[in-house]
């Protein structure tokens, strides 16, 4: 009976979470599909994609808007994933670095970058994962994956990082 009533109950507080955010709390997840950028994928060479865990085939990214730090609802499947990844196995950790675009002033991409990481970490939560387990850190802009100043070059850089510790 628990089995099912912890995926219940996160289903739940994710659908609860609306469109209307006006704490830090309720933006943790976004309901609306009204982004309309288009983030370009990394992909990452070497093995072939049979043999790479699925979470290594779907990323270790969750993409944010300009200027926000609400968890977009596509990024949902991969939060799931990591959150059963980090259930599954209570020894296993991992820091969630938050980044930002080089637009603003250093210290609000730091506090910005903060905010989009713990988003990652309360939804890691909210579907599993122990506290203990998550570290929410800020690389502001100091880290981009994209150097251009293009939009979509920004939007690469508008990120949480999954960096996993040990393995």
């Amino acid at each position: 009976m628990k089995k099912l009533l912890l995926p219940s109950l996160v289903a739940l507080a994710l659908a609860a979470c609306g469109t209307e955010q006006t704490t830090e709390e309720a933006s943790a997840v976004d309901d609306s599909a009204s982004s309309t950028t288009t983030v370009p994928t990394v992909t990452t060479p070497s093995r072939s994609a049979a043999s790479l865990d699925p979470l290594d085939r779907a990323g270790n990214s969750v993409f944010f808007d300009y200027d926000s730090y609400v968890v977009r609802s596509e990024a949902r499947p991969l939060i799931d994933a990591h959150a059963k990844r980090l259930a599954q196995d209570s020894s296993r950790k991992v820091t969630i670095q938050g980044n930002a675009d080089e637009r603003g002033s250093r210290e609000y991409n730091l506090a910005l970058g903060q905010k989009r990481a713990e988003a990652v970490r309360r939804a890691l939560r909210l579907l599993g994962a122990r506290d203990a387990q998550i570290e929410a850190v800020s690389l502001g802009e100091e880290h981009p994956a994209c150097t251009e100043t293009t939009e979509s070059c920004y939007a690469q850089n508008r990120r949480g990082d999954f960096v996993y510790l040990g393995r």
